[in-house]
């Protein structure tokens, strides 16, 4: 890398907070090829679950203006901070994606696990409604009191992504829906 800029340390300030009924991190079970199936049905039953979940954002009230306008995007992005994680799961290198033990195991970066050295999460949710500094949404899989490090629009046409490619193992996931 040019430069050593790289390395010096960020300093980010949360921006709210998340409201939510789910109280501790989803538990993905390890699976085998015995039990694929069963794990299986478990995952699609913790995406329902996350898929209906309604909870809120709620954003320091210094910041709410900067909220106007969101109001006409259908969905949002959430970028927010895994709070229980132990620092201990910070330092994997690798895992079997999902838990799962048929597929692979994967570098972190390969994978969207929270054990990461930066845990920054990411999810795309669907923005049902604002009040003020509070943002009502459905389908974000953060635990209540997940701090909350940025949020953007939802612009879905860029950028358009022609042929994506992914692994097997993330097909099997699509599967799953």
């Amino acid at each position: 890398m040019h430069g050593e800029n790289w390395q010096k340390e960020l300093t980010l300030r949360p921006i709210g907070v998340v409201r939510s009924s789910l109280k501790a991190p989803l538990k993905r079970g390890v699976a085998d090829a015995a039990n694929l199936q069963e794990q299986g049905e478990e995952i699609r039953k913790q995406m329902r679950q996350i898929e209906g979940l309604v909870s809120e954002l709620i954003v320091a009230p210094e910041l709410a203006a900067l909220l106007d306008g969101i109001e006409g995007f259908s969905h949002i992005v959430v970028l927010y901070w895994p709070h229980l994680l132990e620092e201990q799961k910070r330092k994997l290198v690798h895992v079997h994606p999902m838990g799962l033990q048929e597929f692979p195991e994967t570098g972190i970066f390969a994978t969207r696990s929270p054990a990461r050295p930066n845990p920054v999460l990411v999810s795309t949710v669907e923005l049902l409604g604002r009040a003020g500094n509070v943002l009502r949404v459905k389908g974000l899989e953060a635990v209540d009191g997940s701090p909350i490090i940025d949020i953007k629009p939802y612009a879905g046409v860029y950028p358009e992504i022609k042929e994506p490619r992914f692994p097997e193992w993330l097909r099997f996931v699509f599967t799953l829906r």
